[in-house]
């Protein structure tokens, strides 16, 4: 069967009544570097505590930044010197080093065990100067989230891109005892820590799509013995079902406005994409054709809607406007299987998982004023790509060691990483959007 979720049977999802398992959080290890990017020095943060500091917060950075595929961080052993104070650091000995920038800081309890104090700058080593530096107040589980924080502080001063280190992921996790297959969907940090719950099944779960306002998730299920398609807010849990008709409910993907979706039904005959409006519970068919056609996403000013079609005897992406006034226009070339499509935030890009010609299925970007499709994973059997919201980094779903893990890849193809579970599979990865 082929790996991507428009040929994938949809399962009989029975949703049960099960008590919350305990989450586990992915576990991360940088697989590639990107050779040439910018280096860069995170220097231990300095602890004026006692014990052992609440974090590495350098550890955390210098694992963002290098993830990005746009810096090198240099390792530990060998740094020159370990200064946590401006006058310590010595410019010209990082500049022998081929440092572009140097990144300190310190970390201090506060009084009556109210948390932490931390403080970190940037400095410019040509420059010889300091180019950014804050101090904050966070508390004893805010640690690590403010160590993203910086890391999106850093990124965007040095790059002039917002950096998305503090954004969330959402995606399925697959526990199996015997015969017995329990499914949970998660959301957690972008780097597979803090890890919650949002659903519990002894089936499948597909197709976790995040709403434009972070706040909700469409996904589909089958509670009444049907495919339907639920939309859940993740703080409170409330949800709704927005599409239960005969046959296939499946791919949702939200409008840019969070008013609509985009979806795959078949009620009329073949899969088809099809508009719901939220609001005004409407339906609206958008393509026509006599192949499959499915996993649609919009196109940034929501004017457009890429999907994956089978309509030329072999899937591919397409893109067709949501007010059909023009035919669907094939977007794809090259090669004999091409589908699952993301498109970046900016809209210049897609994404999606490519066959090769040995075989494998690896995911490829696609630039869509050039037209030129580069492939930029390596693995087997890479599928479900999504962007990160500045789109420079790609999460998708893939296997190691017999396992589903999830892959992490700059844009470029330079920096990758992957993210798994001690146990079990990880599937279904779905990049969350800024939340301001």
């Amino acid at each position: 069967m082929q790996p991507s979720r428009m040929f994938r049977a949809f399962a009989a999802l029975a949703l049960v009544a099960l008590s919350t398992p305990a989450v586990a959080v992915l576990q991360i290890e940088i697989t590639e570097g990107a050779a040439g990017a910018r280096p860069i020095a995170v220097v231990p943060f300095g602890w004026a505590g006692e014990g052992d500091p609440p974090e590495d917060i350098a550890g955390i950075i210098s694992s963002d930044l290098t993830r990005s595929g746009q810096f090198e961080p240099m390792d530990r052993e060998d740094h020159v010197s370990q200064p946590t104070r401006s006058d310590d650091v010595q410019f010209g000995n990082w500049r022998t080093l081929g440092v572009d920038h140097v990144v300190i800081g310190r970390v201090q309890p506060l009084d009556e065990g109210r948390g932490y104090n931390v403080r970190f700058q940037l400095f410019d080593v040509a420059r010889q100067e300091q180019v950014a530096g804050y101090s904050y107040e966070v508390g004893r589980k805010g640690v690590r989230s403010l160590a993203h924080e910086i890391s999106d502080e850093i990124y965007e001063e040095i790059t002039g891109e917002r950096g998305a280190f503090s954004t969330r992921i959402a995606y399925v996790a697959v526990q199996s005892s015997g015969d017995e297959r329990r499914y949970t969907l998660q959301v957690s940090d972008y780097d597979g820590f803090n890890p919650r719950t949002i659903l519990t099944s002894r089936d499948p779960i597909m197709s976790p799509a995040w709403g434009p306002d972070g706040e909700r998730l469409a996904y589909v299920s089958f509670e009444d013995g049907r495919p339907a398609i639920y939309v859940q807010r993740v703080a409170s849990g409330s949800r709704e079902k927005v599409s239960s008709r005969d046959g296939i409910n499946g791919a949702p993907s939200w409008s840019p406005d969070g008013d609509r979706l985009a979806v795959a039904l078949s009620y009329e005959g073949n899969p088809e994409i099809y508009v719901l409006d939220l609001a005004r519970d409407e339906t609206r068919r958008i393509t026509r054709s006599g192949g499959i056609d499915t996993s649609p996403v919009w196109t940034p000013d929501g004017d457009n809607i890429i999907f994956t079609s089978d309509r030329s005897g072999g899937p591919q992406i397409y893109s067709i406007p949501v007010d059909r006034s023009e035919r669907a226009r094939r977007l794809t070339f090259e090669g004999r299987y091409n589908a699952d499509p993301d498109i970046s935030p900016d809209g210049e890009r897609l994404t999606f998982a490519h066959r090769m010609e040995n075989g494998r299925f690896r995911i490829a970007v696609l630039d869509r004023g050039s037209e030129l499709m580069r492939v930029v994973s390596e693995g087997r059997l890479d599928e479900s790509p999504t962007f990160a919201p500045n789109g420079r980094m790609i999460l998708f779903a893939t296997a190691h060691q017999g396992r589903g893990v999830l892959g992490s890849v700059s844009t470029d193809g330079r920096a990758a990483a992957r993210l798994s579970q001690s146990q079990g599979d990880v599937r279904e990865p779905a990049w969350g959007p800024y939340r301001d």
